[in-house]
């Protein structure tokens, strides 16, 4: 736990030593974790740094711990306040990009960049695949169909051969897909990689960072794609997929939940969608569930809140910090 709030190995086991052996001096610490008296100093400025330390008042030389419930409240309080950013920028990049995508989409229509129909889009998803040389990155909102992942293999599978890169971000209701589990854990085998997320942007397929494929239309990808390859609005697509990635989760590590409050990111971003006002069926369509999905979450989320409404829910909710 503590490794996954900045801190390491090391430095976690003697915060854990200061907190369990408070009288111990330096030599002691170094005897009971097991390591040099050096390597204990390098960790109390590691801990000085991130406020988990302070000088003791009783033994003068000597340094102290600071309290989980203060030192570790503080710096998940930190993190949050960055992850909250990240993602905030994250859904600006998001609305821009949406933006950039339909005036292109308008102003190339009829000179040939517009693709109509799966089959375009597959002609020319294997045309990529064939000519890339370094990586291919894409970003696989909603439900995937089992037909769409068939007809990705053998494209994936060639370029994976080939040592190319592959690097796929879906959303975390996917992790209860047999089909695209399965699918995930194919492509994970063969060197490529996958993330989920509680929510991702619109859909997008980038070969070497030189060439991307966007729906049409977001809210149904089978209509047609826009090929893209005008430098400036490659960028912003780049800039949008590595935004989301690092914000990720690898498929094969357990959705993480929040110390503080015990919600995972998927729970946590449902509250904030039905904050803002959206219904059940919407909220769910946002993060790939169904309503009845998202009403069960929200029944798990009320319980634990001891809160009989949904009202009385968002308050208490509010009050506890978890929005």
């Amino acid at each position: 736990m503590l490794e996954a709030l900045g801190l390491t190995a090391t430095a976690g086991r003697v915060y854990r030593a200061l907190l369990d052996r408070p009288a111990d001096g330096i030599a002691e610490i170094a005897a009971h974790c097991e390591i040099g008296e050096n390597e204990v100093h390098g960790c109390l400025d590691e801990l000085g740094n991130l406020m988990l330390v302070r000088a003791s008042a009783e033994h003068p030389g000597r340094m102290r711990a600071v309290d989980p419930s203060v030192g570790l409240a503080d710096l998940l309080a930190c993190q949050e306040a960055e992850l909250a950013e990240r993602q905030a920028t994250l859904a600006a990049s998001r609305a821009a990009v949406t933006r950039m995508v339909a005036d292109r989409a308008e102003h190339r229509a009829g000179h040939g960049e517009r693709l109509l129909g799966m089959d375009a889009i597959l002609h020319r998803l294997e045309r990529m695949g064939r000519d890339t040389t370094r990586e291919v990155i894409s970003i696989q909102p909603g439900n995937q169909r089992p037909e769409d992942l068939d007809a990705s293999r053998p494209n994936d599978a060639a370029a994976l051969a080939r040592g190319i890169a592959i690097r796929t971000l879906y959303q975390d209701s996917t992790r209860h897909q047999p089909h695209t589990v399965t699918y995930a854990h194919w492509l994970h085998s063969h060197g490529g990689e996958v993330r989920t997320s509680p929510t991702v942007p619109q859909r997008i397929v980038i070969v070497d960072r030189r060439e991307a494929l966007v729906p049409i239309d977001p809210g149904d990808n089978r209509k047609g794609a826009l090929h893209v390859t005008e430098p400036g609005l490659l960028h912003s697509l780049t800039d949008l997929f590595d935004q989301a990635w690092n914000t990720a989760v690898p498929f094969g590590s357990p959705a993480p939940e929040d110390p503080a409050t015990g919600l995972t990111a998927t729970e946590r971003e449902l509250l904030r969608l039905l904050g803002t006002g959206l219904t059940d069926d919407a909220a769910g369509q946002r993060l790939g569930f169904s309503s009845r999905t998202a009403g069960r979450h929200m029944a798990s989320i009320m319980e634990r809140l001891g809160a009989t409404s949904r009202f009385e829910a968002g308050i208490k909710a509010a009050q506890q910090g978890w929005l």
